[in-house]
């Protein structure tokens, strides 16, 4: 499954599964609880793990297959394209068929297990907002505002849900505070790729947040989120163990604004080209830089995002080995 994924999204592996993973440890973390049986528990994490994954590849062959014809007026995409011609549409319409239904099956049996209606309907709710995110008639990545919500609930919010219900059956207002951090962060992440394809979007009019708001709007706007998605993940993480009567661990927030302030500092570069490109009547070599500089996003998103994937660890170890 993964090297489809990878023949058509054109993705590293760790590209792939580490946001997965992430979310997988960050649902776990909050929602797991002593007493927790270790075959039960791997059980567990093992189903939700795979549903995740398989959700993630269908959503990312789906979005393959209708911006195909979008890919062909793309230079850019030349290697996406024709890896979508040497595998097929048709082979990738039956092998997104046969994920569909195979994570179908699995998450009504996770559902059956669990007692939980909820994961089904989350899953549903995942599905259905990612097709409507990649396919007309809707085609939500084209409708502004409604692109970056749609991400939001489908990149962080509904992952993560899906792994803390599977372990939980209450909700925790101090998890609620961390997924809002979360969601603010991701966007915040997502803005520099939207940029990066910011010229290709417009000559196309394909109407992205970034694209309605501007190059120096957007790229301010990641630096804004950004640190608000910090500050709030970070005072879930201070408040839970402050509570937990467990202060000592707090240090381990300091590990917070190492990858955060490196990556606001790109965002802010990315900021001055975007104002000095607007100002400059749209200069091609400032173009050329600001693409150049917004390629090195994934980078950027693997530091954050897996910063906040250890203070999970770290929190789940608190709860059982602490």
């Amino acid at each position: 499954m993964f090297e489809t994924v990878k023949l058509l999204g054109t993705v590293s592996r760790a590209e792939f599964l580490l946001p997965n993973l992430g979310s997988l440890i960050m649902g776990l973390a909050w929602g797991a609880s002593p007493p927790l049986g270790l075959i039960n528990g791997l059980v567990l994490i093992t189903l939700s793990f795979v549903v995740i994954n398989l959700s993630s590849a269908i959503g990312a062959q789906a979005n393959t297959l209708s911006d195909y014809e979008l890919d062909l007026k793309d230079d850019r995409k030349k290697q996406l394209v024709q890896a979508m011609d040497s595998f097929g549409k048709k082979r990738l319409r039956t092998l997104l068929i046969g994920e569909f239904i195979l994570t179908l099956i699995l998450v009504s049996l996770f559902m059956l297990i669990q007692g939980k209606p909820i994961l089904l309907l989350m899953w549903i709710a995942g599905i259905s907002l990612g097709y409507a995110y990649s396919a007309p008639p809707m085609r939500l990545k084209s409708r502004s505002w409604l692109a970056p919500v749609t991400l939001i609930l489908v990149l962080a919010v509904l992952p993560v849900l899906f792994a803390y219900y599977t372990f939980a059956s209450q909700m925790n207002i101090l998890f609620l505070l961390s997924l809002s951090g979360l969601a603010l962060t991701v966007y915040a992440v997502i803005i520099p790729t939207e940029i990066r394809d910011y010229f290709g979007d417009k000559a196309m009019n394909i109407e992205t947040m970034t694209v309605r708001l501007g190059l120096a709007r957007a790229s301010f706007l990641s630096i804004v989120l950004l640190a608000a998605g910090a500050i709030i993940t970070g005072t879930a993480f201070l408040l839970e163990w402050t509570y937990g009567q467990q202060l000592w661990l707090c240090i381990l927030l300091l590990a917070i604004p190492v990858p955060v302030l490196f990556v606001l500092g790109k965002f802010k570069k990315l900021y001055s080209l975007s104002k000095e490109y607007t100002s400059s009547k749209s200069q091609n070599s400032l173009a050329e830089d600001i693409v150049s500089l917004s390629a090195h996003n994934p980078q950027w998103i693997m530091l954050v995002t897996q910063t906040y994937s250890f203070l999970s660890i770290m929190l789940l170890a608190s709860k059982f080995l602490l």
